[in-house]
Formats: structure tokens, C-alpha cells, sequence
């Protein structure tokens, strides 16, 4: 941003003066979200769009839901849209992140449990896009646990970020076009919108909320929904936000399809499954009523992030045009890990997950015995929330540990990932369910060919190479149905023998599968769309 506003003062762009004139007087966070717009393509159809999630890449991110907040967000900026990111203030924020990180001198006063706690503003930038952070001035210290999620009081902490979130926007005198929210801890936004703040007058909005997996629902004792100043008795119906399984209970999912504009969710298959009884997780039904405004869009991955011909963190940078520098961070990675190197050809399979029962721990344990049955080598990187899984995981790692074609790396590291995806000649994700998956995309951005399972987005983005009824230019991996150790055992034999048959197939496969464009580009332009039919529905019944 900086660079852009010094070359536009440099040639005396009138637009520098007019924005400080505008901007005179008022507060610095509308300050910088002024010259911001400066620095982005101008469009006469550009949306002002609000994120407001719980997550954002890489600053707080636990899962795939800080990757999307990020990349979707730098997607539609690109496209010439007003962004901006509402997130907690959270203790353990990866700080050295955020440039120009500064507290505004305005306290923002909201709602809680019958009576007002001021929070503090903090704004600043990640990767090129303006964020506010809240800081609630409250006895609980609801963001200062050096945890961002697993609290016994989440409903409280989230709900009181969601009202507080959308106060932030009333009191700036905010009109955004679209306010996106995301997952359960930002559902309470689309009910408080519509129930409290366009009552005030603060109604130029539509909502958008994208649920990334439907197995965290957040429900509550229905008496926890007052503490954000919603109507228990108006919610607490069958039509809005009781749970579909337990009366006495409020499920914030739930009152986010209810009473937003646009509901998504991150891929079309995955889209179709949660319309199921064994999908949906008990809202299949509540979706099936709201189903014109429910839609699967995939998501993508950040191509700037995930770029093997420009990622520093890779002893050797390579590309589909010049592979030989996958070799040798193949070479790399077994020197680092003391695995054997005597056969340079030897496949190299691997998988980075958290290790939970949505990601098929028991077929992620045979995927290990199987690969060195089959005379391959296998790295796992990740770790588990469940203690009994990571015991387990921790045995088969002691059993392992001198093993010349084994590792298990039981933790997160970041860094590790990147090695991993561009050492690996194959990749391996049975999830039983998986909403989307990111891992996928990335693995074929680095030439390590996907093994999956078809369900939700591994369905959308891995075609088999085998199945004669998908154009040859889409088959990209290796793909199993039933999720039982026969079929997997099946599927790595078939990828296996490809592998040994012909290498100079093989090579084609990665540089096909290298070449294939998972970028955002294609989803912004979805959520774009959507974006835009909602607006332009609302602003033609406010002219009627």
C-alpha cells in the first residue's frame, strides 16, 4: 500500500488530495480504509464487503478456515472489491504478522448480559488487507486464554464477539454491501442483524455465511441466547434456532441458515451430503427448506503461498517445466528424517492432517503398513486432539522410530509442510467426510499425486486416472469409495504400479496434475456472483 500511495504522489494523483480532504478529521482506522481504496482497481461495481470470522491466515489460524478468510478475501480485493476482516483480538495472534498494527483512540460500547463493556479497537494489516481486532474489556477475558478455541464458555465468547463485531460497523457508520460470516462462532451476526441492528437503520447489508464443516454446530442451553441481547422466546422456535435434536437447546448453525441472504458451504459435493440425514448432522431437514439459497462453491488455495517455484523455505525451487528439482528435495527430506536413500526411485508417500475420526485415522494407520508392504516409504506430519488416537499414533511412531522407510512427525510445523508436499511422489487422505480439503490442491500444486477417498471436495477436485467415464485432461489421482482397509490396500496397489510401470507416465501425470489451476480466482468469482444477485435483489425491492 505504501509503495502504491508514494508513486501516486510522485505523479500528483489529485485522488491523494481529495481522500485526505475526505478523511480530515475523522477517526485513523476510516482514515487508512480511504486511502486503501486508492490502492485498488476501481470498478463502478465494486461491493464493500465485510468478513467477520473467527479465524484469519496466518495470524490465527487453526484450521482451513483461516486459509479460505485470507485467500478469499485477497481474491475479491483483487477483483477491485472493498475488503475488510473483523476478527477477536486474541491473545496468542501471531503479531509479527500484522503490519501497522495500532490501537484506535474510540472504545466501541456493546451489549452484554444486560449492560455495556466497552471493547478496544486495534486495526492493522495482513498480507495487504485491513483487519480490526476486538479487544472486549470484560471480567471473563473471553480472548485471553492463549487458546482460540475448546473454552467452556465459546457461545459466551463468540456471541459477545458477534454483537460486538457488528457494533464496531454501526458505530463507524459503516454501509457495507455484504457481511460475510463463517462457521458456528460468527452465526449469532445473521440473527442479531436482522432481529436488532436493521431496526436502527443499519440495513444496506445482506448476509452471506459459509458453514466449513457442519459437524461443529455450537449449540447451547437455549437460555445462554440472551446474554447477546437476542429474543429467546422469538428464536427459540422450531422455524429458527432450536435444534433440530433437543428442544431445550439453541443451535446458532441452525439460526444462521435461517436468517441469512446466502447460505454456502465449501464444495458441491459436500453440498449435496449435508442434505442427507447421514450428512447433515441433524440440519439436513433446515436445509432442505432453505435449499434456493444454499449452494456447494470449492474452495481454492492460496497460489502465492503454495508456489514450488518461488517457495524460499525449499532447499531447490522447480516447476512442471523442470522437475528435477522435486528429486532433490525428495533427496532433501529423507537426508533430514534419517530415512534410507539407497533407491532414489523408492515412491515416497505422505499425508498432513489432524488426526481425527472425520480424517480416517484407521485407514491412515493401514496406509502406513500397506505402503511398506508394497516397498514404499511413508512421513505423516500432524497430531491429534483425542488422546487416545494420539497414543496410538505415538506407539506406531516408537514402533517406527529406527525404521529406514517410517516417520511419524506428531505436531504442526509449518515450515515441515512445505518440505513434505514437494519431496512426496504420492499423498494420501481416506477421510471418512471432508467438507472441502485443502491438502489435495496443495499436494498437486507441489506433483505429489492425490490417494483419496470420493466424498464432499476430494470429490469435486480428484478424478481417477483409470475411470474411462472423466476426459483424460481431468484425471489427476487415484480415488476409492467404500472407506475399508480392502479398498484402500486396492487403490495403493493401482497407484503403486503406475508409479513402477512407466516412469515416464508418471512424470506426465505430476506435470499435468502441477499445472492445473486451483487458485481462488474461479471461487471469488462464484461468491461474486452471489454477492451481487442478493444485492441487486435488495436494492430493487427498496426502489419498488
Amino acid at each position: 500500500m505504501e509503495n502504491c500511495l508514494r508513486e501516486m504522489v510522485w505523479k500528483k494523483d489529485r485522488q491523494i488530495c481529495e481522500a485526505y480532504l475526505a478523511c480530515n478529521g475523522k477517526h485513523e482506522h476510516e482514515a487508512i480504509v480511504t486511502f486503501l481504496k486508492l490502492t485498488q482497481p476501481q470498478t463502478s461495481q465494486g461491493l464493500h464487503i465485510v468478513h467477520i470470522a473467527a479465524e484469519i491466515a496466518p495470524v490465527a489460524k487453526v484450521g482451513g478456515l483461516g486459509d479460505v478468510v485470507l485467500g478469499l478475501s485477497k481474491a475479491l480485493q483483487r477483483k477491485g472489491h472493498l475488503v475488510e476482516i473483523v476478527l477477536p483480538k486474541y491473545d496468542c495472534l501471531q503479531e509479527d504478522q500484522i503490519t501497522e498494527l495500532k490501537a484506535l483512540d474510540v472504545a466501541v460500547e456493546s451489549f452484554f448480559d444486560g449492560q455495556l463493556f466497552k471493547n478496544k479497537i486495534w486495526v492493522g494489516i495482513v498480507e495487504g488487507l485491513p483487519v480490526y481486532f476486538i479487544e472486549p474489556h470484560h471480567p471473563s477475558k473471553f480472548f485471553w486464554r492463549g487458546e482460540f478455541y475448546g473454552e467452556h464458555d465459546d457461545f459466551k465468547r463468540f456471541s459477545f464477539f458477534s454483537r460486538a463485531a457488528l457494533e464496531l460497523l454501526y458505530q463507524a457508520g459503516k454501509k457495507p454491501d455484504i457481511i460475510h460470516c463463517h462457521d458456528w462462532q460468527t452465526a449469532f451476526v445473521a440473527p442479531l442483524y436482522w432481529d436488532i441492528y436493521a431496526a436502527k437503520g443499519f440495513n444496506s447489508a445482506r448476509i452471506c455465511f459459509t458453514c466449513h464443516n457442519f459437524e461443529y454446530q455450537g449449540t447451547a442451553h437455549f437460555s445462554e441466547l440472551s446474554s447477546c441481547g437476542l429474543d429467546i422466546h422469538r428464536l427459540n422456535r422450531p422455524d429458527r434456532m432450536q435444534d433440530n435434536s433437543a428442544p431445550d437447546r439453541i443451535n446458532p448453525l441452525k439460526g444462521a441458515i435461517v436468517f441469512s441472504n446466502i447460505v454456502t458451504t465449501v464444495s458441491p459435493t459436500y453440498a449435496q451430503e449435508v442434505c442427507t440425514p447421514e450428512g447433515g448432522r441433524g440440519l439436513h431437514g433446515t436445509l432442505r427448506l432453505h435449499s434456493k439459497k444454499f449452494v456447494g462453491v470449492l474452495n481454492g488455495i492460496d497460489t502465492d503461498s503454495w508456489n514450488p517455484s518461488t517457495d524460499i523455505i525449499l532447499p531447490v525451487q522447480y516447476s512442471a517445466d523442470d522437475l528435477q528439482g522435486k528429486a532433490e528435495n525428495k533427496r532433501a527430506l529423507r537426508t533430514q528424517l534419517e530415512l534410507s536413500s539407497a533407491d532414489a526411485f523408492q515412491p515416497l508417500v505422505c499425508c498432513i492432517t489432524r488426526l481425527v475420526p472425520q480424517k480416517g485415522v484407521h485407514l491412515i494407520r493401514h496406509a502406513i503398513y500397506q505402503t511398506v508392504e508394497l516397498g514404499g516409504q511413508f512421513v505423516l506430519l500432524g497430531s491429534s486432539p483425542v488422546a487416545h488416537i494420539q497414543r496410538d499414533f505415538e506407539g506406531i511412531a516408537s514402533h517406527f522410530k529406527n525404521h529406514p522407510h517410517v516417520r511419524l512427525l506428531l505436531k504442526y510445523d509449518d515450515a515441515l509442510s512445505h518440505m513434505i508436499y514437494a519431496a512426496s511422489d504420492m499423498f494420501i487422505i481416506p477421510s471418512l467426510f471432508e467438507p472441502c480439503g485443502l491438502t489435495q490442491m496443495i499436494a498437486m500444486r507441489y506433483g505429489s499425486v492425490p490417494i483419496v477417498r470420493r466424498t464432499g471436495g476430494l470429490n469435486d477436485s480428484v478424478f481417477d486416472v483409470d475411470d474411462d467415464t472423466i476426459p483424460v485432461q481431468y484425471r489427476n489421482g487415484f480415488t476409492f469409495l467404500t472407506p475399508n482397509e480392502q479398498e484402500l490396500n486396492n487403490v495403493m496397489e493401482r497407484a503403486f504400479k503406475y508409479y513402477k510401470k512407466s516412469p515416464e507416465n508418471w512424470q506426465k501425470l505430476v506435470q499435468k496434475i502441477m499445472r492445473l489451476d486451483f487458485s481462488w480466482e474461479s471461487s471469488a468469482q462464484q461468491y461474486e456472483e452471489l454477492y451481487e444477485k442478493t444485492v441487486t435483489r435488495a436494492r430493487a425491492a427498496a426502489n419498488v
